[in-house]
């Protein structure tokens, strides 16, 4: 696909959720993707201050993720660390639904912990932040990935997500395409899990996603500027 470099890198979410990286590491890697025009630095709660700080008047803006990465912690919880996440300086929530009670069909246990965390984000940002809602589509058959996106744009989600990265497999081309067709063309469609080179990106982008979520950001854009002679 016809892409321009800058629309690239605003569809990004450069991310850093590895278990293993501290505050130094962490400002380092904040520092060195900081001016690169990702959309976001998507990274653990406790680095959202940090974050915050250094992205300060770049315009990128910092996500972070919420009932991580299971996604089976109470509604309760997952709307108080949404707000907390927002209070701190998040712009956007990347939260996991409640993957078991999709797959045995409660759909409204799965619609109300949404639209909780959804509500909690809204009134600690006045309305400015947004949730993104993995959906861990490899978990999911066909049917439960088309279930799953349409109760979150019904729980008033601003984005659908494929995966954490740390289930049984990342995006795939179908899954993105899928989500796109069920949302609409008003909702946002995020990819990630997986995606680490240039060709996977546009191939997802392509698909149907608005967004690509990668810890190799920084990697597919050198890539791209490769390719182009830039």
């Amino acid at each position: 696909m016809a892409i321009d470099r800058a629309t690239l890198a605003g569809s990004i979410d450069q991310t850093l959720l590895k278990p293993t990286v501290g505050f130094k590491a962490a400002a380092e890697w904040i520092q060195n993707s900081a001016e690169r025009g990702f959309a976001s630095l998507c990274v653990s709660p406790f680095l959202v201050p940090v974050t915050s700080q250094i992205l300060a008047g770049t315009g990128t803006k910092v996500c972070s993720v919420c009932g991580f990465p299971l996604g089976y912690s109470m509604t309760e919880t997952k709307a108080d660390e949404a707000t907390q996440l927002v209070k701190l300086g998040c712009h956007e929530v990347d939260m996991v639904m409640n993957i078991a009670a999709l797959i045995e069909a409660e759909d409204a246990f799965v619609k109300d912990d949404i639209a909780a965390v959804v509500e909690a984000v809204r009134e600690a940002s006045d309305g400015s932040a947004i949730v993104k809602v993995i959906l861990e589509t490899g978990f999911l058959d066909a049917e439960q990935i088309v279930r799953a996106s349409r109760i979150a744009v019904t729980a008033g989600a601003d984005f659908v997500k494929t995966s954490t990265g740390f289930g049984p497999r990342g995006a795939s081309i179908e899954d993105v395409a899928s989500m796109r067709a069920t949302v609409g063309a008003g909702i946002g469609v995020k990819a990630a899990g997986g995606i680490r080179d240039l060709e996977t990106a546009l191939a997802m982008l392509e698909a149907g996603a608005s967004r690509i979520g990668s810890s190799a950001g920084i990697e597919i854009l050198e890539a791209f500027d490769a390719r182009s002679g830039a």
